[in-house]
């Protein structure tokens, strides 16, 4: 089966035509990063109304790198949560209209289940790992959303967490930390780069939610570690101490997401771990997880670096996986909220039994 994906979940317009096996025959993004830059962060209004300056475009640049024609597809997948209301409608209002006009089967995908399933992706000309067998922990690490899996079949229902963020996702505090310092947006590749030359231990930072056995995440602590730092310091500039306070920062939150991903593997027996998000582009992450999930006996699963980031290739797979099981949405709802049930509450205090 030969499916178009649709992805306008914030500031990414991407199209990408995917086979059921994983095969990506295109994959087009046209990316908002410049748009945004400015602002230091993501803009709604400014995102929705890019979708809809290059939704069509990059539909046709997609079909056309896979060397076909719209019509030549056999389903279309979209995203349809969560994301921004306006960015999402984009997108939805995009893939109903085609799906109309080609008389085509149409699906929902929940961007967390894309991610997910990313590792499942194979590009002609990049190198990609065997894909997992299931089950299999993830971690699921980017700008709106950092979370522990267990994953064992290609659907919602299959999906369960094991712990998240009660605050900031792990993406949003490398941006937040980015934009205090001065670093520009997006900040997370930019303090990855300052990080390699510093050292982690030059500076005395908090650890964030370090509690034993828990699998939660909390980052919003460390962020304001950061920027009390820095009050009583003052910024730094384009030195030494700037790498030293980068190198701290990645590294406690680079040492809190693998311990507790490698925790949660070994608790669920899994034998292999996945790391999935814009986060698992972070040159840190991968080589403290790849040491640590070898010294457990745990096979980690990292896709290529095009797939951590927003993109339509892993919408087209997770939707494909849900036509060939039959399924067709005859509606489809848009939501700022994950379908996957969540178990983590937010804020402090702790957690009801049986939450």
């Amino acid at each position: 089966m030969i499916v178009l994906g649709i992805e306008t979940s914030c500031d990414e317009t991407g199209a990408a035509v995917v086979r059921s096996d994983g095969e990506v025959l295109s994959d087009v993004v046209q990316s908002q990063v410049k748009l945004h830059a400015p602002y230091g962060g993501v803009v709604p209004e400014l995102a929705s109304r890019d979708h809809l300056r290059n939704a069509q475009p990059v539909l046709v640049e997609a079909a056309a790198r896979a060397g076909m024609e719209l019509r030549d597809i056999d389903g279309i997948a979209v995203t349809c949560r969560p994301g921004l209301s306006g960015a999402l409608l984009v997108g939805v209002q995009a893939a109903r209209g085609l799906a109309w006009a080609l008389q085509k089967p149409l699906v929902g995908v929940d961007h967390l289940v894309g991610h997910l399933l990313s590792p499942f992706l194979r590009f002609a000309k990049l190198e990609s790992p065997a894909p997992p067998a299931y089950p299999f922990v993830a971690l699921l690490a980017s700008g709106g959303h950092t979370a522990l899996y267990r994953v064992d079949a290609a659907s919602v229902a299959s999906i369960r967490e094991l712990g998240a963020t009660r605050d900031d996702a792990a993406g949003e505090a490398f941006d937040k930390v980015a934009k205090l310092l001065g670093l520009g947006y997006p900040g997370g590749p930019v303090v990855d780069r300052l990080a390699k030359e510093g050292n982690p231990e030059a500076i005395d930072l908090i650890w964030p939610m370090r509690r034993r056995g828990s699998l939660e995440f909390s980052f919003s602590g460390l962020k304001t570690d950061v920027m009390r730092w820095v009050e009583k310091n003052g910024r730094p500039g384009n030195d030494t101490t700037l790498r030293d306070l980068c190198a701290a920062f990645q590294r406690r939150v680079v040492d809190t997401l693998v311990g507790k991903a490698v925790t949660a593997a070994t608790n669920e027996g899994a034998k292999t771990l996945v790391l999935a998000g814009g986060v698992a582009a972070n040159r840190e992450l991968r080589e403290r997880a790849l040491t640590a999930a070898t010294a457990a006996g745990i096979r980690l699963v990292v896709p290529p670096f095009r797939a951590c980031t927003d993109n339509a290739a892993m919408i087209a797979y997770a939707g494909a996986q849900r036509l060939e099981r039959g399924e067709r949405d005859v509606d489809i709802e848009i939501s700022p909220n994950t379908a996957l049930p969540r178990v983590t509450r937010k804020g402090r205090g702790e957690r009801a039994t049986g939450v």
